[in-house]
């Protein structure tokens, strides 16, 4: 069966996470980095949506017909239904999945406006700056709430969750890093270090070459 192929952006949020997906699932791809000014045709062709990341994959017994996953969260419940050894899905539990699935689509909904809002007030240096970060906050201390009843987002266990908010806590922990190391978010600091100290996180920020500087096929995964 062809290999699946991977449009990627290496500091996307959204790439990063789908990234991670198929790293923890132990699925190979055919990583093809983009520059969002410079985007190629073939990606186009198989989305016009223009953003990363886009998975092709190509169904199973018919070589010329391709299954297109625009979203990032698609493409991490794609990779984790062909492999979970480590149960992020917990399967296990009934209903955890549409919860987890629930839970973060809230998260991006209500969180990210307000975390763009909050990056734009501190590159800017906008007189609300405070306000756009207090707003943020709401959301940090609802995280932290969670991470004092269990060691990861979800539960005791790390799961989908966990992997999908990472890249947004990330970047926002990186606006202001003095501020975050003082924040009253205990909880929140150690569960992200834990993750920006892990060979999954390592292996998922290498750099890669531009695919259209060379057309050269490189595996991730």
């Amino acid at each position: 069966m062809a290999i699946p192929i991977l449009y990627s952006l290496q500091n996307c949020p959204y790439a990063m996470r789908a990234r991670m997906a198929i790293f923890r699932a132990n699925q190979s791809v055919l990583i093809r980095a983009i520059k969002l000014d410079n985007k190629p045709q073939a990606m186009l062709l198989a989305s016009a949506k223009g953003s990363v990341p886009v998975l092709v994959v190509a169904t199973e017994n018919k070589p010329r017909s391709m299954m297109v996953i625009e979203e990032s969260l698609e493409v991490m419940l794609w990779a984790l239904s062909q492999r979970d050894e480590d149960n992020l899905l917990r399967t296990d539990e009934a209903d955890a999945l549409p919860i987890m699935v629930s839970l973060i689509t809230h998260f991006e909904y209500d969180f990210i406006p307000a975390f763009n809002a909050y990056s734009c007030a501190k590159r800017y240096h906008e007189d609300n700056v405070i306000e756009c970060r207090q707003a943020c906050e709401v959301y940090l201390q609802a995280l932290e709430e969670r991470l004092t009843r269990h060691t990861f987002m979800y539960a005791e266990q790390e799961s989908l969750m966990d992997i999908a908010l990472l890249p947004f806590l990330r970047k926002f922990a990186r606006i202001d890093k003095q501020w975050f190391r003082q924040s009253p978010y205990p909880k929140l600091r150690t569960w992200l270090n834990h993750y920006l100290q892990s060979r999954m996180f390592s292996k998922v920020m290498e750099k890669h070459e531009l695919w259209l500087d060379n057309y050269k096929d490189i595996y991730f995964g």
